[in-house]
């Protein structure tokens, strides 16, 4: 297939050139190779299937893990005139996806989530529909190896199990060669290409804090807020510290909102909007707030805790700076923090007892979902063993899942060993992903020496007009002069 690519990217997106990678994986794309692709956050990755989906004759099915995410990518292919794109989610009612089911082959661009797309209907209809390419986004949630285990992303491979499927492109921003393995078997790709760019962001430099006390961590974090400017998002690991953090800096005049799972879904779209349109200037939120936030101009990020892994942790951070400009990621830890964070990261993970009782109840024919209601297990709990037991005997499960527990502990333990030896953080972080740095940035991290006032622009105003004098005051050294 030959096509002038430079051509239809500056007539369909109004670029002259392409970014490092990106025009490599189109053209695996055009020869209809599957493909997996790694390229940083902030270089282009939706143009990798956006640009093929206006050669290639049919639809582009893109499995996309979040509802905002999707949105905002239905959105900036809107306002681009494309009217043939669709995000086919929970926001919409049982007439409005029976309806619109029917339509898929009116449309270029479909996205769905993994749990629509292996619903009965959407399948069936996919399945008698001609379509050139499959999108898998955010790809490292397909491995149990990734941040975050998506069973639902597993069950992709049983879609694609058919020997006349179209191609896959699976994109994301970080990957170990654990993940990248996974990817490829879980979707069961065929022969496929790997274009993988290097995850450095020079523009992103990295500062780590140790503290003694939570109580000191909180002060520092609102006195960075307070003198340096953002926008900037501010990762904690609770709703309730999401909450103080955002209720004690707005009461200190910082435009500033938090985000996290306890809210309702169209609470945390407002704020995401209101972020995205300058309204905020920070955003506090758990690590529910990121995929899908194409805000160009981040120049902060700061972590109150030690992130679940270091992939995590290059997944936040990579949220600043998309625009290229000087940005700075600041972690603030006590050295106690990590018993916290593998609280957190095993707290909600099914263990032996788990498995029994949920295996106990389908030898019983009774409904596994009484279960959740009857608070025995959560609803993760029962989605993951649910999804393995299907799978696996009761004793490969019970081992499989010890593994990834112990896998889930070891990441954050590297994850720490990062932030307390003395080595350069951004050369650690890319040694991890099997990569290499060829020149550090002037600036480049707390350990090699850092100034962050050459990095991101102070907040506080000049003296002069913190002082200024009471106006009578101020009428009479004017009649003095004359």
């Amino acid at each position: 297939m030959i096509v002038n690519l430079h051509k239809l990217l500056f007539d369909k997106f109004g670029y002259s050139s392409f970014r490092p990678g990106q025009q490599e994986i189109i053209q695996s794309v055009l020869n209809e190779e599957d493909v997996v692709a790694i390229l940083p956050t902030g270089m282009g990755k939706s143009i990798c299937y956006q640009l093929p989906g206006y050669v290639l004759p049919h639809s582009i099915i893109v499995i996309s893990p979040l509802v905002s995410l999707m949105q905002d990518q239905v959105e900036q292919l809107k306002k681009m005139g494309e009217k043939r794109v669709i995000a086919f989610n929970s926001f919409l009612t049982p007439l409005e996806k029976s309806t619109l089911v029917q339509k898929f082959e009116t449309y270029k661009f479909i996205f769905l989530s993994p749990e629509m797309l292996i619903q009965d209907q959407v399948k069936e209809k996919l399945q008698s529909i001609p379509i050139s390419l499959i999108v898998a986004d955010e790809a490292h949630c397909i491995s149990q190896w990734g941040y975050d285990f998506r069973p639902d992303y597993l069950r992709l491979a049983e879609w694609f199990n058919h020997s006349n499927r179209p191609p896959i492109l699976a994109l994301t921003a970080t990957a170990t060669q654990h993940v990248i393995d996974d990817i490829s078997s879980y979707l069961n790709m065929q022969d496929p290409k790997y274009h993988i760019q290097s995850l450095d962001r020079p523009n992103i430099r990295y500062a780590t804090v140790e503290v003694d006390s939570q109580s000191k961590k909180f002060k520092s974090i609102l006195k960075q807020v307070n003198e340096f400017s953002g926008p900037g998002i501010l990762y904690t690991q609770s709703r309730k510290k999401a909450d103080d953090y955002a209720q004690k800096l707005s009461n200190e005049g910082i435009r500033i909102a938090s985000y996290h799972a306890g809210m309702e879904q169209v609470d945390r779209m407002f704020v995401q909007q209101q972020f995205m349109n300058n309204e905020l200037d920070w955003v506090c939120a758990t690590n529910a707030f990121g995929m899908g936030v194409h805000k160009g101009d981040v120049r902060q990020v700061i972590h109150d805790h030690i992130p679940s892994s270091v992939a995590n942790y290059a997944q936040e951070i990579g949220r600043a700076g998309r625009d290229g400009a000087d940005s700075l990621s600041t972690l603030y830890y006590t050295r106690d923090d990590k018993d916290l964070s593998i609280f957190v990261a095993t707290n909600d993970f099914p263990d032996e007892s788990h498995v029994k009782l949920l295996d106990d109840t389908k030898k019983a024919g009774l409904n596994p979902n009484h279960l959740v209601s009857q608070n025995l297990l959560t609803e993760t709990q029962l989605r993951i063993v649910s999804y393995w037991l299907s799978r696996k005997t009761l004793g490969e499960t019970n081992t499989l899942l010890q593994k990834l527990k112990k896998q889930k502990i070891e990441e954050i333990y590297q994850m720490q060993e990062i932030l307390i030896n003395s080595s350069c953080i951004r050369q650690q972080i890319i040694q991890f992903f099997g990569q290499r740095i060829e020149l550090k940035p002037l600036n480049c991290c707390s350990k090699c020496g850092l100034k962050i006032e050459e990095i991101v622009e102070s907040s506080i105003k000049p003296s002069f007009e913190l002082k200024l004098q009471p106006w009578e005051k101020r009428i009479s050294l004017i009649f003095q002069k004359t």
